[in-house]
């Protein structure tokens, strides 16, 4: 190319300053450019990556605790009471090893004037929820 060559298409293409009063540059290396592009994406993708990761647990968390919930629910109905539970309240769920089957009453294991009846074993503490499901109440939470 000849430096009389006035067609600025053909300027463009080139890597060094064409006329006297052109800007100094230096040509662009281009695998430089890409690495950096590359981990710029890579340190973005693993924010979102790391923000979808936390949702995801807090999903889990609430996947395992209604898990928690319906199986507490099928002890609760399969059990034996002769009441009607009111929603709100605190229940506690036995095991009656001489008939084979869970008896859902309303004392605790320490509400007992003459102790636990022998052959049943505590299994836990129940609350009945608004939907009608049945919650696993802690034990810490029963001594408030």
């Amino acid at each position: 190319m000849r430096i009389e060559d006035t067609d600025p298409a053909r300027h463009a293409g080139i890597e060094y300053p064409m006329e006297v009063g052109a800007p100094v540059f230096a040509p662009i290396k281009v695998t430089e450019e890409k690495d950096k592009a590359v981990n710029v994406a890579r340190q973005n993708a693993k924010l979102e990556y790391d923000r979808i990761m936390e949702q995801a647990e807090v999903l889990m968390k609430q996947a395992k605790a209604l898990q928690a919930r319906l199986d507490a629910t099928e002890m609760v109905h399969s059990a034996k009471f002769s009441f009607n539970p009111i929603h709100g309240k605190i229940y506690h769920l036995y095991y009656d090893s001489r008939n084979g089957v869970n008896v859902l009453i309303q004392n605790g294991p320490r509400e007992w004037s003459c102790g636990i009846p022998e052959g049943w074993t505590y299994s836990m503490a129940v609350k009945k929820l608004g939907d009608s499901t049945w919650a696993v109440i802690e034990e810490d939470a029963l001594t408030v």
